[in-house]
């Protein structure tokens, strides 16, 4: 009788750990579900990264204006730099050397814009042809640009004397920005890429209000 209570005993004692064993698998597989649904959650998020390109995906197409926009402007706007770097060490007004700096300040960004653009587009940014002097040689490319200056006016400039020199800048410049409005206008009207259409309205806008300084500097 003791030996049948006591194997009846030790039958069920085997029953009761497993039944614990198989709570605890239990217990330890929903934990490792629930980590791995809150890990999943993290995993999924996006990279800032990929944002950023998904932002740039959303900003629309662009076709053959929007090309030749970013290329062309990209040009013009160096010269521009190139021309206000011959500002450096004269003796002007102040409102002059301060419209030089605005000028700087303004295209120097953009410059950088249109390369990104052109990158982004699988586009070349051009590299400005140089004469001997090392200036850029916008005037004498196929069809030339609106505003630019041939390698000839760029060596007067640089040779013009100090007296000369506030009066040849200014009339330039305003002819080089008068080019780069016109290009902006075109590019309104004939571009697609929604963020190179509100670029060429802000040229179009400040250098519009750049001229009317400079013709008054003039005068």
């Amino acid at each position: 009788m003791r030996t049948t209570l006591h194997n009846h005993l030790l039958a069920r004692q085997p029953g009761r750990r497993l039944s614990r064993a198989v709570m605890g698998t239990a217990l330890a597989l929903t934990l490792g579900l629930s980590s791995a649904a809150c890990g999943s959650d993290s995993d999924d998020s996006p990279s800032s990264s990929a944002t950023a390109e998904s932002q740039t995906e959303t900003q629309g197409e662009h076709n053959k204006a929007d090309v030749t926009f970013a290329q062309n402007m990209l040009l013009h706007h160096t010269q521009a730099i190139e021309m206000v770097d011959m500002t450096k060490g004269r003796d002007l007004d102040p409102e002059v050397q301060d419209l030089a700096g605005q000028i700087e300040a303004a295209q120097g960004p953009e410059i950088d814009t249109f390369t990104q653009w052109l990158d982004t587009w699988g586009e070349d940014a051009p590299e400005a042809s140089d004469n001997d002097a090392g200036h850029s040689m916008g005037g004498d490319m196929e069809g030339g640009m609106a505003g630019m200056m041939t390698a000839e006016d760029m060596s007067a400039l640089e040779s013009a004397s100090d007296a000369e020199f506030q009066d040849m800048w200014l009339s330039m410049m305003i002819e080089h920005h008068e080019g780069a409005v016109e290009m902006a206008r075109t590019q309104i009207e004939a571009g697609e890429y929604q963020p190179a259409i509100d670029l060429a309205d802000t040229i179009a806008t400040s250098q519009t209000t750049e001229i009317d300084t400079m013709k008054n500097l003039l005068s």
